[in-house]
């Protein structure tokens, strides 16, 4: 059985980017000109992902609009004769996935939002990511996971972070794997930097995902902030040996805070051809002139 399915969870209510959010979901908040749930979207179907599910809240209906056909703005373009932005919009509503959407009606976390899609998934594993998680690399990260999974088997992507800033995440802890992948043993959520030790490494935004994790999910109890959370489920795993993680190959952005938003901007910027030359042009003016 392969990876065909895969989650999305985009209901957080993108406090930190207020009033930017107020009226629009943070999802669709654009590096350039691309929202950054395309981007996710887009590294899923690369994977080798047909079937998404997109877990939203309320007032984000824009994101199942801009997966969807837009008859009325593709003939302005047409009779425009701009033929360049036409294939743009058209190439977003035939993106090779059956894109599904479902209401997380009560926001109870990320754990409550995975479990939210349950019911879509059976008893297949699958794929999640998430949205504030932008990741770049020679492959895309989600396939570097299908790549190391195996049947009955969780995986999670990781990376080294410093000891000062592990707090702010996930950090998994067990022994290394001769094909480069680490059995996790057990997975602390914000664990105090005292338990974290000289080189932690930090759970991100992309996973592979055995339908076991229901069933962890259905049982763990509420966690921080009351919430249901992700880690608390996998951290069952881990104990059941059923979690390995793999430290990816590439760059990750945190678009859901501010500087990291910023250097997702200024990368996405510098990885564009009509873009990287003016970009860089200004940096150096900028660095440049006197403080």
């Amino acid at each position: 059985m392969g990876i065909h399915k895969a989650v999305i969870p985009a209901a957080g209510l993108g406090t930190r980017f207020l009033p930017a959010t107020k009226a629009q979901p943070k999802e669709m908040i654009p590096l350039i000109d691309t929202p950054t749930i395309q981007l996710i979207v887009e590294e899923a179907v690369t994977s080798g992902i047909d079937d998404l599910l997109v877990v939203i809240g309320r007032d984000k209906g824009s994101i199942e609009d801009h997966f969807d056909r837009a008859p009325e703005l593709e003939e302005f373009l047409r009779e425009k004769g701009k033929t360049d932005l036409l294939m743009v919009v058209q190439d977003v509503s035939r993106i090779a996935a059956d894109i599904h959407f479902i209401r997380q009606k009560i926001p109870m976390g990320l754990g409550h939002a995975v479990l939210a899609a349950r019911r879509h998934i059976g008893r297949e594993p699958f794929g999640v990511l998430l949205g504030d998680d932008v990741m770049t690399g020679p492959t895309p990260v989600l396939r570097q996971l299908i790549d190391k999974w195996r049947s009955g088997l969780s995986v999670v992507a990781v990376q080294e972070v410093p000891v000062d800033e592990a707090s702010r995440y996930g950090i998994v802890f067990g022994k290394s794997l001769a094909d480069g992948t680490i059995q996790v043993d057990s997975l602390l959520e914000k664990p105090p930097v005292h338990l974290v030790g000289e080189r932690p490494l930090a759970v991100m935004g992309r996973y592979v995902l055995d339908p076991a994790v229901f069933s962890a999910l259905s049982d763990v109890a509420p966690g921080a902030g009351g919430e249901i959370q992700l880690t608390d489920a996998l951290d069952v795993l881990a104990h059941q040996g059923q979690l390995i993680a793999v430290p990816f190959r590439g760059t990750r952005f945190d678009v859901g805070e501010k500087f990291g938003f910023v250097k997702a901007t200024i990368a996405a910027a510098l990885n564009r051809a009509d873009l990287r030359d003016d970009v860089l042009s200004y940096l150096r003016q900028i660095l440049d002139q006197p403080e």
